[in-house]
C-alpha cells in the first residue's frame, strides 16, 4: 500500500475531474456536425490508448504477472468504465444538455446505496436515506417532471445507463490490485475499451459515421481533429490516469466523493464553450443532487472508517489499506470480480 498524500492526491482528484469534464462539451460540437457517438467514442479512446501505449509497456516491464492477475478486472475497467459508459454518455449528450446527461450519470451513488440495501440487505443510515430524498428530488426538478419541458426519453434512458455502468466501474475498480501503476491499468483499460469499440465498428454493430470536417466550438470554427484531441489527450489519457492516481493516494471513498465535482465542472465547460446552460429548476434539481451525493458519500466517510491512528503514520496507513479492502469487499461481495488469491509480488 503506498502512502497516502492528501493534499496531493486532492489535487490530483481535482485535475482529473476538471479533465473528464470537458469531454462533453467538446463532444458535443462533433455530434452537432453530424459525428455518431460511436465515431466520438472510437476515436477518443483509440487515440488515448495510443498515446500511452509506450508508457504502460514501460511501467509494466517485469511486472506482467500483476497486469495478468488482474486480467478479468482491467477486462471489466475497459467494457464498463472506459468503453460502455463513455458511449452511454455521449448517446445521451446527443439527445440532452451536457450538465442533465452528467447528472443523470452521477446517480451511480444512489444505486450502489440501493444495490448494498436489496443485494446484501444493508438498510441505509439516516444521513444516507437524507442524501437519496435529496438526489430524487432534484432528479425530478432536472427532468422537469411537473413542468412543460419535453426531455428526450432515448436522452434519460442513455444517461441512466451511463450510471449503471459507472457503478459497475467504481465495483470493478474497487477490487484492482494497487501494485498496478496507474499509467499500466489507464492504458491497459484504454486498450481494452477501443478494441472492442473497433471490433463493434467493423461488425457494423456500433455506428461510427462521420460528420462534418469542421465543426464549431463556440464560435470558433476548427478543424474536426481539434475536438478530438482534447477529449482523447485531456479528458481520456490525462483524466484516467490522475484518477487512478488519486484512489491511490486518497483512497476509494475519498476519491469518490472528489469526483463528483466533474458535474460542477461540466456545467462551466458547457456554458463556455457551447452556451449551454440548464434552466434555473435544473440548475437547482441538479444542486440537490450534489447535495445528496455528499450526503451519501458523506455517511460512508463518517461510518465507513473507524477511529485509528493519527494520519501519516504506518498504522494509519495501514488502517486506511484495511478500510479500502472491506470496502471493497463490501461492493464485490461474491468474489466474482476479485483478483486470484496468489501472491502479489512482480
Amino acid at each position: 500500500m503506498g502512502h497516502r498524500h492528501p493534499l496531493l492526491g486532492l489535487g490530483a482528484a481535482l485535475a482529473s475531474s476538471a479533465a473528464f469534464a470537458t469531454s462533453g462539451a467538446f463532444a458535443k460540437s462533433l455530434l452537432i456536425g453530424g459525428w455518431a457517438p460511436g465515431a466520438v467514442v472510437t476515436l477518443r479512446i483509440t487515440v488515448a490508448a495510443l498515446v500511452l501505449l509506450l508508457p504502460t509497456l514501460w511501467v509494466l516491464r517485469g511486472r506482467w504477472g500483476i497486469l495478468r492477475r488482474s486480467a478479468r478486472l482491467v477486462i471489466g475497467y475497459g467494457l464498463t468504465g472506459v468503453a460502455g459508459c463513455q458511449l452511454a454518455y455521449f448517446y445521451a449528450v446527443s439527445h440532452l444538455s451536457v450538465g442533465v446527461a452528467l447528472l443523470l450519470e452521477y446517480l451511480a451513488p444512489v444505486l450502489i446505496v440501493g444495490w448494498l440495501w436489496l443485494r446484501h440487505r444493508q438498510a441505509p443510515r439516516r444521513l444516507t436515506v437524507i442524501g437519496v430524498v435529496l438526489a430524487m428530488a432534484g432528479l425530478m426538478l432536472v427532468l422537469d417532471v411537473m413542468g412543460g419541458m419535453r426531455l428526450s426519453v432515448a436522452g434519460v434512458l442513455w444517461g441512466l445507463t451511463a450510471a449503471v455502468l459507472l457503478v459497475l466501474y467504481f465495483l470493478i475498480t474497487a477490487g484492482v490490485d494497487e501494485q498496478l501503476p496507474p499509467i499500466a491499468l489507464a492504458g491497459s483499460g484504454l486498450t481494452v475499451g477501443a478494441a472492442v469499440l473497433w471490433l463493434a465498428a467493423l461488425t457494423g454493430v456500433l455506428d461510427t459515421t462521420r460528420g462534418a470536417s469542421t465543426v464549431l466550438v463556440g464560435s470558433a470554427a476548427v478543424p474536426w481533429w481539434v475536438p478530438v484531441l482534447v477529449i482523447s489527450l485531456v479528458a481520456a489519457a490525462f483524466a484516467y490516469v490522475t484518477g487512478v492516481a488519486a484512489v491511490r493516494l486518497l483512497g476509494a471513498k475519498v476519491a469518490s466523493f472528489v469526483a463528483l465535482s466533474e458535474v460542477l465542472f461540466a456545467v462551466l465547460f458547457a456554458w463556455l464553450v457551447l452556451a449551454e446552460l440548464p434552466t434555473p429548476v435544473q440548475l437547482v434539481g441538479g444542486a440537490l443532487i450534489v447535495a445528496g451525493l455528499v450526503a451519501v458519500r458523506a455517511d460512508e466517510v463518517r461510518f465507513g472508517t473507524p477511529v485509528g491512528p493519527p494520519a501519516g503514520t504506518e498504522e494509519s496507513e495501514a488502517a486506511d489499506a484495511a478500510a479500502d479492502e472491506e470496502y471493497a469487499a463490501e461492493l464485490l461481495p461474491t468474489g466474482a470480480l476479485n483478483p486470484d488469491p496468489v501472491h502479489r509480488g512482480s
